[in-house]
Formats: C-alpha cells, sequence, structure tokens
C-alpha cells in the first residue's frame, strides 16, 4: 500500500513537472497588443474648423460629421464678374426683344395700309376702266361718223358736187377719229393689265415700283426682324452658356466656403490636430481615427521562437485578464528593430519590444467580440505551440459566459 502511494506520489510529481515545463518551453510572446491602423482626416479647403463634442477615444461611425470647416473670405471675384456679364447679356436681350416688338407693331401697321392701298388702287383701276371703256365707245362712234361722213363726200365728189377740200377734210376727221379710237383701246388695255397685275399684287405705274411705299418699308423691316431675331439667338446661347458657367463657379465657391468632414472608417477618434475655432489650410491634418475593421495582434518574441515561425503558422492569443484564447495565424514577421512598420498603427512598440523580433497575427474572431473588437492597446499573450493545459483552457472557454 505505501508503495502504491509512492508510485502515485512520483506519478503526481512527473506530471507536474511535465505540465509546467511544457508550459514554459512552449513558443510564447511578450507584450502582445491588441493594435489596428491609423487613418489621417485632412482639412478639403482653408477656414476656420468647428469641432463635434467628440472626446479622445469616442467611437465614431463611418459618414458621421466629426467638424465643419467655413470660409467667410472665399474669393468670389470671377463669380461676381459672372453675374455682371450675365445682366449685360439680360439686358442686351430685353433691348432686342424690345426692339423686336416694335417693329411687329410697325409690321401690323404697314401690312393693314398696303392691303388698304391694294384694295383702293384697285377699286380706281375698275373705276379707269370704265371710263376708257366710255372714252372707246365714244371714240368708235365718232370714227363711224367720220366714216360715213367721209363716204358721202366720196360719193358727192364722184359727181362732181363736193370740192377737193371737203374731201380732204372728210378724211383727215377720220383718220383722228381712228386713232383716238385706238388710243382709247391701248389705254383700256394698258389699264386692264394694270388691274391684273394689282389683284396679283403688283402695282404697275409710271411713278412707282411694283409695290407700294408701305410694302416696300414692311418688307425692310421684316429683314430686319430676322437680322434681330439672329442676333437674339445668339445672346440666348450666349446667355445660357454664361449661367452654366456661373451654376459650375457658383459649385466652386460653396465648396471653398464651407466643408464637412466625416469620418472615413468606423473606429475611434484617436489624436486631434486642430483645436476649435483654429484656421486650418487646405490640407492639413486635423484628426487622425483608429479602423476598428483592421484590429490584428503586434507582438515581439525570442530568436529562438522567431526563427521557428513561418507566415500563416496558426497561433492563439489570449488577453490578460480573460479565460477565452483566440485562434489566430501569423501575417507578417518584421524581425528586430522593426520601428518603421509602425508609422502608421495605433500603438507603437517600446523599447524591449524592438530589441525583440517582431511578429504580427491575424485574429479574425478578435474583431467580431464587442467588447475587444476594438479593445486598441489591450494587451495579452501569444502561443504558438500545443501546451499541456490547452485542453483545461478550451474547457473553461466554453464553460464561461
Amino acid at each position: 500500500m505505501r508503495f502504491l502511494r509512492v508510485l502515485i506520489g512520483l506519478m503526481l510529481i512527473l506530471a507536474a513537472g511535465f505540465i509546467i515545463v511544457g508550459e514554459q518551453l512552449s513558443g510564447a510572446s511578450s507584450g502582445a497588443v491588441v493594435n489596428a491602423r491609423l487613418t489621417t482626416l485632412q482639412s478639403p479647403i482653408a477656414g476656420e474648423i468647428s469641432m463635434s463634442n467628440l472626446a479622445l477615444g469616442s467611437l465614431v461611425g463611418e459618414g458621421e460629421q466629426i467638424a465643419r470647416i467655413s470660409d467667410p473670405l472665399v474669393d468670389d471675384i470671377r463669380l461676381a464678374d459672372l453675374r455682371l456679364e450675365r445682366n449685360l447679356a439680360q439686358a442686351e436681350r430685353g433691348q432686342i426683344t424690345d426692339q423686336i416688338a416694335a417693329i411687329d407693331d410697325s409690321l401690323e401697321i404697314l401690312t393693314n395700309r398696303a392691303r388698304q392701298y391694294g384694295r383702293e388702287r384697285i377699286r380706281q383701276l375698275e373705276a379707269e376702266i370704265e371710263a376708257a371703256r366710255s372714252n372707246a365707245a365714244a371714240a368708235e362712234a365718232r370714227l363711224e361718223q367720220a366714216q360715213g361722213t367721209l363716204d358721202r363726200v366720196v360719193q358727192l365728189s364722184e359727181r362732181g358736187v363736193a370740192t377737193e377740200a371737203a374731201f380732204d377734210a372728210a378724211t383727215a376727221d377720220a383718220r383722228v377719229a381712228e386713232r383716238l379710237l385706238e388710243q382709247n383701246r391701248s389705254q383700256l388695255r394698258v389699264l386692264e393689265i394694270q388691274l391684273e397685275a394689282a389683284r396679283d399684287g403688283i402695282f404697275l405705274g409710271d411713278s412707282y415700283n411694283d409695290a407700294p411705299y408701305s410694302e416696300q418699308r414692311a418688307e425692310e423691316l421684316q429683314l430686319r426682324r430676322r437680322e434681330l431675331e439672329a442676333d437674339l439667338d445668339a445672346v440666348s446661347a450666349r446667355l445660357s452658356a454664361i449661367t452654366e458657367r456661373i451654376n459650375a463657379e457658383q459649385r466652386r465657391v460653396n465648396l471653398l466656403s464651407e466643408a464637412v468632414v466625416v469620418a472615413n472608417v468606423s473606429g475611434r477618434l484617436w489624436e486631434v490636430l486642430a483645436a476649435d475655432g483654429e484656421r486650418v489650410q487646405r490640407g492639413e491634418d486635423i484628426m487622425r481615427l483608429v479602423d476598428c475593421n483592421s484590429t490584428f495582434v503586434t507582438l515581439s518574441v525570442a530568436e529562438s521562437v522567431y526563427n521557428r515561425l513561418q507566415i500563416g503558422d496558426p497561433a492563439q492569443f489570449r488577453p490578460n485578464g480573460e479565460s477565452i484564447v483566440y485562434e489566430g495565424t501569423v501575417s507578417r514577421l518584421a524581425g528586430s528593430g522593426a520601428a518603421t512598420v509602425y508609422s502608421n498603427l495605433a500603438v507603437a512598440p517600446s523599447g524591449e519590444h524592438l530589441e525583440r523580433y517582431d511578429v504580427t497575427l491575424l485574429v479574425p474572431d478578435l474583431a467580431l467580440d464587442p467588447a475587444l473588437g476594438c479593445a486598441i492597446g489591450r494587451t495579452g499573450r501569444a502561443f504558438f505551440q500545443s501546451r499541456p493545459l490547452d485542453w483545461a483552457r478550451g474547457l473553461l472557454s466554453r464553460l464561461s459566459p
């Protein structure tokens, strides 16, 4: 019985020694820290900055407004010049429009006058034609009378009763009557031609052209109106172009007069580089945010452990004070003195860290933990080999709430 007790005691001592030695000799890190990338927000314009009431370390969502920048002294001289140019173009367009309206009024008066003139001219020609027809009928009757007188004189002359002087006088009267008839007929034909042309809108005469003065003046005004319409189209096109330039310049002035700075990531307000009410320049850094969606673990290990590691090797991370263990993989091996790789990270390495060998772990489940997902700076330990008590740790992690 005593021998059994001694044997059990030796076995317990050996198991405890195995666990202690295994725990101590397994590859472990020194100073593992939850880290993340930083993003720097810059001022889009020059002006006075107004900061939101956010404390350092406050959580911010992507797209959330963090600051507002306004510049009351923005250069809007070009915008004022364009507006003046637009006003001048509008005045010119109004002047041309008024001229076209005045021409339209004159055209209406001249058109009515030309129409009235045409009607009265046709009535005049119709009256003259009636008079010419009467004259022609009278001339024809006179010719018949003169011809009858001539015939009687010829008969009397053949019997020796009429004298030669009477014959000559009767002949002359017949010729005059014939010429007068021809003249009246010609005048009647001219009047008929003028009437036919007047009904077609063409007025023939010795003292005027083929159209009355009012119609000629109306044609001149119509030509002028077409010229003004062309000028109006040109001014309207220029005014449209000026308006587009004003809209573009107004957008530029609006962008330069006021701007809103929003968070480009979901994370924490990590560093404020400008004070509320301070005047900042365009492109100046005003604050830094830590990107909570890019969390990872940075740590340092001894040279013996570092030389056994490779990219993609499995690893475990356990935050201090927590029983849960997170599975991860090795994503970067930066070696000793890796200060430059921390220039854009939230947590910088310590002097002791830089004396050892730098390793970075990707721990996907850590970012999903609401308590530790953005716990930047939280410390813990990382392990790269299986240890004797891993089964107990796994059991505790499953039992822990």
